[in-house]
């Protein structure tokens, strides 16, 4: 035993000398490229004096780094997060000055500019070094993702011997997306967990080498064999009708989507408009699903929510929407998720890195489309490209750090979403070769997460799964020159500019980049306590369209209507573009409206479907339970949907959309592993799926005791 402890000890110095000679050749080697860097006297010195003055300032810029820089970065928690990234590069050129400042050679100097390069090389390259050596060491690769972890159970029980259920949610990405990638090789993660792709050729291959007759062969093509073989089976559920992660996370964590009817919506009662990405909205409609459930959450039980709208009743919340308005406090950990990550400054580097190149990558993807015209397409300018960055850099790294985080100290659940898919898709379109390009990315963190379970304290089961897909297809404004808004008003005798304007995207990673900035989510051109007047307010949620009336305090009928604005339904059920209408009825409770005078009463929907025959099986079923919610606007109005190529039309300026009925956006996945007891029959609806995850929970740890609405409050104040 105490070998072992010794030949560890022994490696680990070995290691950090390594490094340490590493970023001492690394620091020469710039010193020799950049003119304004320099480790030697003016008069010159020997060879040996510069290899001696390197020596020391690679040492001290390296101590540094290791003590000083978590302590930066813990004080800088005080500032925006996603203003932390950015002072990533000049922090860590402010250590190596002060490194070469105490060089105890006395020599050495930088311009500050040149400061910035050289630390973020030398952080890099040590880094790289490194995680290159502990590769081959278990229990050092063990001990350097321990370091990603943003709470240690230092004190108190160990965790126990059950396993853990980690659920990755891939946002955005549909059932049909994601078996396509599995079958291009794009992602090699979740085709060896399905047994599909490379890995029966790599059998088939290591068949052929085991005639050799070596007993190296055989072993591999039994390893080969062994890979094969399915550890997941992949599932497809179908959403409500509001097809957004509002909704579909709501009800995953929460077990319940009552009364949300879309992304955003007007209540009449409150005067407000409610916002699913909006803080003030998210906390509220938390609350809400509490209390119709008397249950806090999935994610009760010594859980972990990461990236996520809703916090899930979880102890540990990291990004979590529903608390950015909280004081930060014990219980409100919103950011500590960004300490975790920059608290390493070779993780800080390499992610700013990555977020510049992937602006630069955004931008000359965005000016191929446009030169080659390519149809559809939107704006993808302004602030856009950093937006798409933060996503697809910045939010995954540290989400996927928390995680394995999480995993390594031992939490019973974690939740976790990535969002950069459901970004690029929006604006790319969902199988466009950026979006897969993002698929690849998504592929290698599922294999990290996997990685540090392999090091976690106790086995886990690894659960990814989609909140909804997307469908594609042009806007409604590209393909009539008008917006929904222009309609509406049209049809009310109002007048329409001669412009139609845009209507702004209500993706989930802008966001996720005014909360790490502490700025309230509001969109140009949506007021959050619309005026109580005639005029109708008109919302939009990917290809699902609400038109409210705020100077009438109940939701109106069909009657009612027609009585005020003659010609607004029968404008809006007769446009080509509009597939259905669903408004509230005196003498049939509700009915479904398409054109030529189309009217169906809800009840009759099974069969006779109407206009609703198009959008396949359970849409009569959304559409009822649509029609419960108190706060279902006085028109609902779903676009046209072509179930020949799964396009529909976008009210939103997105080429790829969720958010209504038509479509690959209402189809999700969920990739179980097979130890885990098959779900019972079709999943229909957000609160299925949390129905399966908590029973998952159960049969991993026991029955879970749930937090009630109380406890939540008092946890909470």
């Amino acid at each position: 035993m105490r070998g072992v402890r010794w030949r560890r000890i022994a490696s680990q110095i070995g290691r950090s000398v390594t490094v340490w000679a590493v970023s001492t050749l690394t620091m020469l080697v710039l010193a020799g490229l950049l003119p304004d860097f320099r480790l030697q006297s003016a008069d010159g010195d020997s060879a040996t004096q510069i290899a001696v003055t390197a020596a020391c300032g690679a040492g001290a810029f390296g101590l540094l780094s290791a003590v000083v820089w978590p302590l930066l970065v813990r004080l800088l928690l005080l500032v925006p997060a996603f203003v932390l990234g950015l002072l990533v590069f000049f922090l860590n050129g402010s250590l190596l000055l002060l490194a070469l400042r105490i060089n105890p050679s006395g020599r050495g100097e930088v311009a500050p500019e040149t400061a910035v390069i050289v630390a973020a090389v030398m952080s890099a390259v040590a880094s790289a070094t490194g995680a290159a050596l502990a590769v081959r060491d278990d229990d050092a690769y063990r001990r350097r993702l321990l370091r990603l972890a943003d709470r240690r159970r230092r004190a108190g029980p160990p965790c126990a011997a059950t396993p853990g259920l980690v659920c990755v949610q891939l946002d955005g990405v549909g059932h049909d997306v994601l078996t396509d990638a599995v079958r291009k090789g794009l992602m090699p993660t979740v085709g060896r967990w399905l047994a599909t792709g490379d890995g029966e050729q790599e059998a088939v291959g290591g068949t052929r080498e085991a005639v050799d007759g070596t007993q190296e062969s055989v072993d591999r093509t039994r390893e080969a064999v062994d890979r094969i073989q399915p550890t997941h089976r992949l599932a497809p559920w179908r959403t409500d009708w509001s097809s957004q992660t509002g909704a579909s996370q709501l009800g995953i964590l929460h077990g319940s989507t009552f009364d949300v009817p879309a992304f955003r919506w007007y209540e009449k009662d409150r005067g407000e408009v409610m916002v699913c990405n909006r803080p003030t909205s998210a906390a509220e409609l938390q609350h809400r699903a509490i209390l119709h459930t008397g249950d806090g959450g999935l994610l009760t039980v010594d859980g972990a929510s990461r990236g996520n709208l809703f916090g899930g009743g979880a102890g540990e919340q990291a990004l979590v929407l529903s608390i950015a308005t909280r004081r930060r406090g014990r219980d409100n950990r919103s950011r500590a998720g960004y300490f975790a990550y920059f608290s390493d400054p070779a993780n800080a580097v390499r992610t700013a890195l990555s977020f510049v190149a992937e602006v630069a990558r955004e931008i000359v993807q965005s000016t191929r489309a446009r030169i080659r015209r390519q149809r559809p397409r939107v704006s993808r300018g302004g602030l856009y490209p950093f937006v798409r960055a933060f996503a697809t850099v910045v939010e995954r790294d540290v989400v996927v750090a928390a995680v394995m985080g999480d995993l390594l100290v031992g939490r019973t659940s974690v939740y976790a979403d990535l969002v950069a898919y459901d970004e690029v898709a929006h604006h790319s379109g969902p199988r466009s070769r950026d979006a897969e390009k993002v698929l690849q990315r998504l592929d290698r963190s599922l294999a990290l997460i996997e990685k540090a379970a392999e090091h976690a304290p106790r086995p886990y089961r690894i659960v990814v799964l989609s909140d909804h897909g997307q469908s594609p297809g042009e806007t409604f404004r590209a393909r009539y020159g008008l917006t929904l808004t222009d309609l509406v008003r049209a049809g009310c005798g109002l007048p329409v500019p001669r412009r139609a304007e845009r209507t702004h995207s209500g993706a989930e990673a802008r966001t996720a980049v005014r909360a790490a900035l502490r700025r309230p989510v509001e969109e140009k051109g949506e007021q959050h306590r619309p005026a109580r007047n005639s005029e109708p307010i008109v919302l939009a949620s990917g290809n699902l369209g609400l038109v409210s009336f705020p100077d009438v305090p109940h939701r109106m009928t069909k009657e009612e209507i027609e009585a005020r604005h003659p010609a607004l339904l029968t404008t809006l059920a007769n446009h080509p573009g509009i597939g259905f209408l669903l408004v509230r009825s005196e003498e049939h409770d509700g009915v479904l409206l398409g054109p030529y005078g189309t009217e169906i009463p809800l009840a009759d929907l099974d069969h006779q479907p109407g206009p609703l025959a198009r959008f396949g099986p359970g849409a009569a079923d959304a559409v009822r339970r649509t029609h419960s919610f108190p706060h279902t606007a006085d028109i609902m109005v779903n676009s046209l949907h072509d179930p020949a190529d799964g396009e529909v039309l976008a009210f939103e300026e997105q080429i790829g959309s969720h958010g209504g009925l038509g479509g690959a956006q209402s189809h999700p996945f969920l990739l179980s592993p097979l130890t885990l007891s098959a779900p019972d029959g079709e999943l229909t609806g957000a609160e299925d799926v949390h129905h399966v995850l908590r029973g998952w929970l159960s049969e991993l740890n026991g029955p879970q005791v749930p937090i009630t609405e109380a406890a939540e409050e008092e946890r909470a104040a």
